[in-house]
C-alpha cells in the first residue's frame, strides 16, 4: 500500500475548497473559508494593500500547501499596483499538496480574474521556480527547519511572513522558539509577520525571539490571530493584547516548544513541554480559562 497521501477537495463555508491531511489529521484551512482565511488572517494583517505602492514586495510563505496565501497575496498587489514586483520565497515539505491544488483546479472557484496568477501557481507547482515579469518565485522544498537556515543565509528580508504550519500540537516543530527566531531574522526591520495562531506558547516564542505582537480579528472562529513586527518598525501601533490574552501568557500554556538543535520530533518536542510544565509553578490553564469563562458568563 502507498504511502502517498490522496487529497480530497473540501468545500469550506466561503465556496473556495481545501484538502484535509492524513498525517497531520487536519485540514489546511478553516470550515469557514479557505479564501476568506488567506486575505482575513495574512494578507490584511500584513498590509499588503498599502505595500502595494512600494515597487518591491518580498513575501515569505512558511508552509505553502495550496498556495493560497502566495494567490491572494498576489491578486491584493496586483489589483492595488500592477507594476509591483513581487519576489516569494515559499518554505513547504510535500510537493504534492499544491499540485493537486492545481489537478483539482482550486483556483476556478476564486473567481480570480486575472489569468497571469493561475500561470504563477501552475509554474510554482511543477517547476519550483519562476521569474517572469514582475513576479520571481521560489518554492523550496524539504524540512522549513532546514530550509530556513539557507534562506536567512541568502540575506532574504521579507516585507510580509505568513507564518501557517498545521497547529502547534500537530506540527510542534515549526512553532519552536528556535525556529521562531531563523524566521524573525529574515523579517525586515518594517515587515509584518502574521499567523492564525494565538496559542500562548507560540506568542512566548515570538516574544523571545525580539518581537512586539498584538492581536489580529477572528475568522470563522472565536480565537483572534497574530500579528509580529521589529520593535524598531517607525509608527507602527499594533492592535493591543485583551486583558485576557495577557494574563495567558503568565500560565503554563505559554510555556513555549524547544528543540534545540532543529532536528527533533514532534514527539520528542512534546514530551520535552510536557514535562516543563509539569514543573512549572506558573498558574495552570484550566484555572485561567474557568476565570475568564465565568467574568464572560457575568457580563
Amino acid at each position: 500500500m502507498s504511502n502517498q497521501e490522496t487529497f480530497i477537495p473540501q468545500p469550506t463555508a466561503d465556496g473556495s475548497f481545501t484538502f484535509f491531511s492524513e498525517e497531520f489529521g487536519e485540514l489546511f484551512h478553516s470550515h469557514y473559508g479557505a479564501y476568506q482565511e488567506s486575505i482575513h488572517k495574512f494578507v490584511v494583517p500584513t498590509q499588503l494593500e498599502i505595500q502595494a505602492q512600494k515597487p518591491v514586495i518580498r513575501i515569505l510563505d512558511i508552509c505553502y500547501g495550496l498556495g493560497y496565501n502566495t494567490a491572494a497575496a498576489i491578486q491584493t498587489i496586483w489589483s492595488i499596483n500592477p507594476d509591483c514586483h513581487i519576489e516569494i520565497i515559499a518554505l513547504e515539505m510535500n510537493s504534492a499538496v499544491p499540485k493537486a491544488a492545481i489537478t483539482h483546479q482550486l483556483f476556478n472557484h476564486w473567481n480570480c480574474e486575472n489569468i497571469d496568477i493561475l500561470d504563477i501557481l501552475i509554474r510554482i507547482a511543477e517547476n519550483h521556480y519562476l521569474e517572469a515579469k514582475n513576479v520571481k518565485a521560489n518554492l523550496l522544498l524539504g524540512d522549513a527547519r532546514i530550509t530556513i537556515q539557507q534562506l536567512l543565509a541568502s540575506g532574504f528580508q521579507a516585507d510580509a511572513i505568513f507564518l501557517d504550519p498545521f497547529s502547534p500540537p500537530q506540527c510542534p516543530q515549526l512553532w519552536t522558539i528556535e525556529f521562531m527566531q531563523l524566521v524573525s531574522q529574515c523579517l525586515s526591520l518594517t515587515g509584518r509577520l502574521a499567523t492564525y495562531s494565538c496559542a500562548a506558547s507560540v506568542r512566548t516564542a515570538l516574544l523571545t525571539s525580539g518581537l512586539e505582537i498584538g492581536s489580529t480579528p477572528p475568522v470563522g472562529r472565536k480565537a483572534p490571530g497574530t500579528i509580529a513586527i521589529h520593535p524598531q518598525a517607525e509608527e507602527t501601533i499594533l492592535p493591543p493584547l485583551s486583558t485576557s490574552e495577557l494574563e495567558h501568557l503568565q500560565t503554563r500554556a505559554a510555556i513555549p516548544y524547544r528543540d534545540f538543535q532543529l532536528c527533533d520530533s514532534a514527539a520528542v518536542i512534546l514530551e520535552r513541554r510536557k514535562q516543563e510544565q509539569q514543573r512549572s509553578s506558573l498558574e495552570p490553564t484550566s484555572h485561567w480559562r474557568k476565570r475568564w469563562h465565568r467574568t464572560h458568563k457575568h457580563n
